[in-house]
């Protein structure tokens, strides 16, 4: 028997939100949050119970919060970090997330995190090994696991499932929901050709709980996402489309490198409204002759290097 899913897997719309950087800290303890939710990146929290961990519960106070990792490695051979997840689940019980999300993708081996989000091989062997991991997480977390679908710049010949076959059946299977983030749709499908519009058609869009949207950069060859430049025209076409999909879903607003003060961060998120509405922003690809590193690795470099 068929069993319904409820739209969100019955999470709620939180609105309009950004992540939670300590660009931003000073200003959030003085002014109102003026967003309706806040994401946080799981790790910059762990084990921290000074400045940052002070800020977050300030917010938390005035919004919902959700928990985003980059280092869970679902996709990955290694056994399960089960010491991750102590820190993890401590980390949910101590602020209350409305969710916890992650990415279908491994980040190192033999427990050494390379910091980047490695693209998964799309077989059937590697559906089934992550359906069995994903399992095991949820089981040990008591809630359904959020996992988003990562910008890749190279794909395996092995493959022969496509993301959005792979993710559908993923969360059909195991009952996760899915972490949309259309501007990795829209960098993926450049970088290998595929049609963006008909991956957003093709997902089981009852499992979609929450949407990403953020600048990539135009380096020739690939598009590199790096969360540093305001959202182009055809990402925010794509929101729009997805968005109908579903109903509406929670939207964040992704910016890690070159951060722009919290007033203006605020106006690149108030033009979902206008998107939604169908008055689509008009905004290009920043080009680059340089070669830009991709997020989380340049955030994880900046702070390792103050």
């Amino acid at each position: 028997m068929n069993i319904p899913v409820l739209p969100r897997l019955g999470l709620p719309n939180l609105g309009l939100g950004v992540g939670l950087r300590n660009k931003h800290f000073n200003y959030l303890l003085h002014n109102p949050a003026q967003v309706d939710w806040f994401e946080i990146i799981t790790e910059n929290f762990m084990d921290d119970f000074g400045f940052a961990r002070h800020v977050l519960m300030h917010v938390r106070k005035q919004v919902p919060v959700v928990m985003h990792g980059v280092s869970l490695s679902v996709g990955s051979t290694d056994p399960i970090n089960f010491k991750y997840l102590e820190k993890l689940k401590a980390l949910a019980e101590a602020i209350e997330p409305v969710w916890i999300s992650d990415h279908l993708c491994w980040t190192g081996v033999a427990y050494t995190n390379t910091h980047d989000l490695l693209p998964m091989p799309m077989t059937q062997e590697s559906l089934t090994h992550v359906a069995e991991r994903v399992m095991r997480i949820q089981d040990y977390l008591k809630r359904p696991l959020i996992l988003e679908n990562p910008s890749t710049y190279l794909q395996f010949k092995a493959s022969t499932i496509s993301e959005w076959g792979f993710l559908s059946s993923l969360a059909k299977t195991t009952g996760c929901g899915l972490l949309l983030d259309v501007n990795n749709v829209f960098v993926s499908a450049n970088n290998h050709g595929f049609d963006a519009p008909n991956y957003i058609n093709s997902l089981p869009h009852e499992h979609i709980v929450q949407m990403h949207i953020a600048g990539p950069t135009d380096c020739g060859d690939l598009l590199i996402d790096t969360h540093d430049q305001p959202v182009p025209s055809e990402v925010w076409k794509l929101y729009a489309q997805a968005q109908q999909l579903t109903g509406g879903v929670s939207t964040l607003l992704e910016w890690d490198s070159k951060i722009p003060d919290y007033p203006d961060l605020l106006i690149e998120l108030y033009k979902a409204r206008e998107a939604l509405k169908g008055n689509i922003p008009v905004q290009g690809v920043n080009r680059s002759e340089q070669e830009p590193v991709s997020n989380p690795v340049n955030f994880q470099l900046q702070a390792a290097n103050g």
